[in-house]
């Protein structure tokens, strides 16, 4: 076993858990300046206004 086989096990458990922090306080921002937020999702980069439910992830897709 490698040493960074060891740490994964240690360091990682939380990182999901931060990275789902960070993409809703993404969302609110740009809620709250009305700024599109770039995404990669089935394969193609999309750009979403986060609506009312930026909270709870939401957001609805932009054209263009």
């Amino acid at each position: 076993m490698s040493d960074a086989d060891k740490l994964q096990g240690h360091a990682l458990p939380g990182v999901a858990e931060a990275l789902r922090r960070a993409a809703l306080r993404a969302r609110e921002l740009a809620r709250q300046t009305h700024t599109p937020v770039v995404v990669y999702r089935n394969g193609k980069v999309e750009s979403q206004i986060p609506d009312d439910t930026a909270r709870a992830g939401g957001a609805e897709r932009r054209e263009g």
